[in-house]
């Protein structure tokens, strides 16, 4: 004997029934919504969904670009003059090499170039001692109230004064 060929609707059904769609992960959170319309739908989701940082998707070339940009503020950290120049002088190796990369498929309109790198030391130092003078206004600020408040503390009043 044949058994009766089921369909889709029913089996869902039947599984409904039967509670096989209970307690799913998930179950009772609206569904994300996805815009059709945009082609990169897929990959956008993929990129959240694995918590993958953009940044790391970039072109070599585009990245170059971007960091050249965030100078001389990216290098704040530096503490040496010498330590910048060499950071710079490796930042110039890097877009070198990326010049002899050999190209693959349709090439990049775009190509990062090397920075001047005395300029770029130039503008780092003039930064940098305009942060330690905010820096040094800072503190001379919270020593005032410091001293303003230590000197309020230290007058008592007439009526504590007597016991």
């Amino acid at each position: 004997m044949e058994r009766p060929r089921l369909s889709v609707e029913q089996k869902i059904r039947a599984a409904q029934q039967a509670g096989l769609f209970d307690n799913l992960p998930g179950a009772g959170k609206p569904l994300d919504h996805v815009d059709l319309n945009d082609p990169d739908w897929f990959v956008k989701r993929l990129v959240k969904r694995e918590k993958i940082d953009p940044g790391t998707m970039l072109h070599p070339t585009i990245a170059l670009r971007r960091e050249a940009e965030s100078f001389p503020e990216s290098l704040a950290g530096l503490r040496t003059e010498a330590q910048v120049r060499a950071f710079l002088e490796d930042f110039n190796e890097r877009v070198k090499a990326e010049w002899r990369r050999p190209q693959v498929g349709p090439s990049l309109a775009v190509i990062a170039r090397p920075v001047d790198v005395d300029k770029v030391v130039g503008r780092w130092a003039v930064l940098r001692e305009q942060a330690s003078a905010q820096a040094r206004a800072l503190e001379e600020a919270v020593a005032a109230d410091a001293a303003a408040a230590a000197s309020v503390a230290s007058r008592r009043r007439w009526w504590r004064r007597r016991s």
